[in-house]
């Protein structure tokens, strides 16, 4: 088991910058590529970013690609996510969760994840 705990959101205006932090426990962490997801009110589950293992890959969804960064730090256990040039249309609720699958073709597959987290809100306001 790997129980993920986000925090980080909060509410802001656009342009601003949030980052977000996800902690993990249980099982070794390094074992696990950690993705980043989001979900707004009626829509479907989108992927973020997702990095790799050792933190040496990263992959972005292209609503984000040049704004938002993905990182970890395996010696505390945690993935962020920093977030730059916010928009409303980022407004969502931000879940990380684990995956198993050190490739990236998995990366953006929700079903591939193992762990989730409970989600962070992230309110961007114009």
């Amino acid at each position: 088991q790997v129980q993920l705990v986000e925090s980080g959101g909060g509410l802001v205006q656009a342009g601003d910058s949030l980052n977000l932090s996800c902690a993990a426990s249980g099982r070794t962490f390094s074992d696990y590529a950690m993705g980043w997801f989001r979900q707004a009110p009626g829509k479907e589950r989108e992927f973020v970013a997702a990095t790799s293992r050792s933190g040496t890959t990263s992959y972005y969804g292209d609503s984000v690609k040049g704004r938002f960064t993905i990182s970890r730090d395996n010696a505390k256990n945690t993935v962020y996510l920093q977030m730059n040039s916010l928009t409303p249309e980022d407004t969502a609720v931000y879940y990380c969760a684990a995956n198993p699958h050190n490739d990236i073709y998995y990366f953006p597959v929700p079903n591939q994840y193992t762990y989730w987290g409970q989600g962070t809100q992230v309110t961007v306001s114009s």
